[in-house]
C-alpha cells in the first residue's frame, strides 16, 4: 500500500470534516498507517510529530501501552451493555472518579457519545430543571466569539457567523454577552459588569451562561484570566441561572490545572468533559451536575419529569475503560506537576516569536499556546500555507487561521518540542 492508493481510494468514498474537498485537487490526502507517542506514520514511511494531539484529544502519545492493554482486557470482559435498567462496573468506576477529582458539589454523572452532544445534553438539563420548578427559561447565553460544537443546540449557543448565517432558522434561542477583551483582571471585570446589565434585563428569561473557562478554543485560542468565571459565576447566583462549563477542550490538565474551573475557585452546575477523556481513545463524554439538580427530576412514574435523553453507546464499556486508564496515568505519573515544566519549556520556546515582524501576540495557558499573525487577508490563506510547510518538515500544524498553535501531548520531550516551535518559527518567518 502507499499513500497515493489510499488516498484515491478515499477520495471516491469520504467526505472529511472541516475541508473544502476541493483543495484535494491540490493539497495530497496523507493516509496514515500507524502511530507511537507524539509521531504519525504515512504508508510512504514519513513521519509527523502530532503538535495539535489530533483535535486536541491525544494526552498520553498514539498507541499508549497502558491504554491499550487496559482496553484489551476490557474487550475480552465486555464490550458494551444498554446503559438503562443496566450498569458495569467501568462505568460506576469512572463515574465515581470523576465526582472525586470534580470541583466540590458536583454529584451525578450523565453520558453521551461527543463533546456537541454532551452539550446538548447540559442545554437540555438546565431548561428542564427551571421547567421541573415551574419556571419557563428559554433563553441561553454564550461569550462572544464562543464555539461550544457543531450539532444545531451546540451551533446556537456558539458565536461563529458563517455558522450563524448558513443555520439561523434551526438555531433554539441564545444572546452572546462580552468575552473578555484580553487576559487581564480588568477586561474581566468590564465583561461582567457586561454580563449583569444583561442579566438584570432578561435574567428571568435565562436558563444558563455557557462559557469555556479561560481559554476560547476554536475561538481563536483567545484566553481570558479566571476572575471572569469567579465573576460570572456569582451573577448567576444572584440571578438565578444556570452556569455552564464547557470543559471540553480545555479539561484535564490543558489550562495547568485537572480542570480550568478550580483556577478560580468555582464549581459549576453544569461541567461539560469529551475529547481527553479517553485520551485520544475511543468517543465518550459526560455532564456532571450537582444533587440539586438530579433531585429537580426524581419523581414517582406519570409526573412527566423524568429527563429526556439518551444515547445508544452510553456509558460505553471500552470507552470507560480507555478513561478509567487515563485517569490512572494522571493519578500515578503525577501528570499536573510534570505539565509544569513542560509548560516552562513551552514559554521559554515562545519567547524568539515576539521578535517577527508579522507576529501581533503571543499567548498561552498551561499547556495551550497561540502565535496570532498580523497582516493577512482571509483569502491569502496563511494558515492552509503554514500546514503545508508544516508538513514537508515532518510537523503536523493545523493553525485556526491567522492562528498558529500548540497543544502537543504531554509526553512530548523537549527535542520533539524544539522541532515543533522552530518549524513553526521557519514558517511564520518564511511567509
Amino acid at each position: 500500500m502507499t499513500n497515493k492508493m489510499i488516498a484515491e481510494r478515499d477520495l471516491k468514498v469520504l467526505w472529511h470534516p472541516c475541508t473544502q474537498m476541493k483543495d484535494h485537487e491540490f493539497l495530497p490526502m496523507i493516509p496514515i498507517k500507524s502511530g507511537s507517542g507524539v509521531w504519525l506514520e504515512d504508508f510512504d514511511g514519513n513521519r509527523y510529530l502530532d503538535a495539535i494531539s489530533s483535535w486536541w484529544v491525544n494526552l498520553f502519545g498514539h498507541v499508549n501501552p497502558y491504554i491499550s492493554t487496559k482496553i484489551k482486557e476490557q474487550v475480552d470482559t465486555l464490550e458494551h451493555v444498554i446503559l438503562a435498567g443496566f450498569t458495569h462496573e467501568p462505568v460506576v468506576r469512572l463515574s465515581e472518579r470523576l465526582i472525586s477529582l470534580a470541583p466540590q458539589g458536583l454529584a451525578r454523572c450523565f453520558y453521551a457519545d461527543n463533546g456537541s452532544s454532551a452539550v446538548e445534553v447540559a442545554l437540555k438539563m438546565s431548561y428542564h430543571t427551571h421547567k421541573n420548578r415551574g419556571e419557563e427559561k428559554p433563553l441561553f447565553v454564550s461569550l462572544t466569539n464562543s464555539y461550544h460544537g457543531e450539532t444545531l443546540g451546540a451551533l446556537s449557543v456558539g458565536d461563529v457567523e458563517l455558522y450563524k448565517q448558513t443555520y439561523a432558522p434551526l438555531l433554539i434561542r441564545s444572546v452572546q454577552t462580552p468575552a473578555p477583551l484580553d487576559a487581564s483582571e480588568e477586561a474581566a471585570r468590564v465583561a461582567a459588569r457586561s454580563l449583569e446589565v444583561l442579566f438584570e434585563k432578561r435574567g428571568s428569561e435565562i436558563s444558563a451562561l455557557i462559557l469555556e473557562p479561560l481559554v476560547q478554543g476554536a475561538g481563536y485560542m483567545h484566553m481570558y484570566h479566571p476572575l471572569y468565571l469567579s465573576l460570572a459565576k456569582q451573577l448567576c447566583e444572584k440571578y438565578n441561572v444556570h452556569c455552564i462549563a464547557d470543559e471540553v477542550m480545555v479539561g484535564f490538565g490543558r489550562t495547568g490545572t485537572l480542570f480550568a474551573c478550580e483556577q478560580a475557585g468555582i464549581t459549576p452546575d453544569f461541567l461539560v468533559l469529551s475529547k481527553g477523556l479517553t485520551g485520544g481513545y475511543l468517543p465518550l463524554s459526560v455532564v456532571l451536575t450537582t444533587e440539586e439538580t438530579y433531585a429537580a427530576f426524581y419523581c414517582d412514574y406519570g409526573q412527566f419529569k423524568a429527563f429526556l435523553h439518551s444515547h445508544s453507546y452510553t456509558g460505553n464499556a471500552l470507552a470507560c475503560a480507555a478513561a478509567n486508564a487515563t485517569l490512572d496515568i494522571f493519578e500515578n505519573e503525577n501528570i499536573i506537576e510534570k505539565n509544569k515544566k513542560t509548560a516552562a519549556f513551552m514559554a521559554r520556546s515562545l519567547e524568539r516569536f515576539k521578535t517577527l515582524e508579522n507576529v501581533k501576540e503571543v499567548r498561552q495557558t498551561g499547556m495551550i499556546a497561540a502565535v496570532e499573525l498580523k497582516g493577512y487577508a482571509p483569502e491569502e490563506r496563511i494558515g492552509l500555507k503554514i500546514y503545508e510547510y508544516g508538513l514537508k518538515q515532518g510537523v503536523l500544524l493545523r493553525p485556526l487561521g491567522h492562528i498558529i498553535y500548540f497543544m502537543p501531548p504531554y509526553i512530548i520531550n523537549e527535542e520533539e518540542m524544539e522541532l515543533m516551535f522552530e518549524t513553526a518559527y521557519s514558517a511564520i518567518k518564511g511567509v
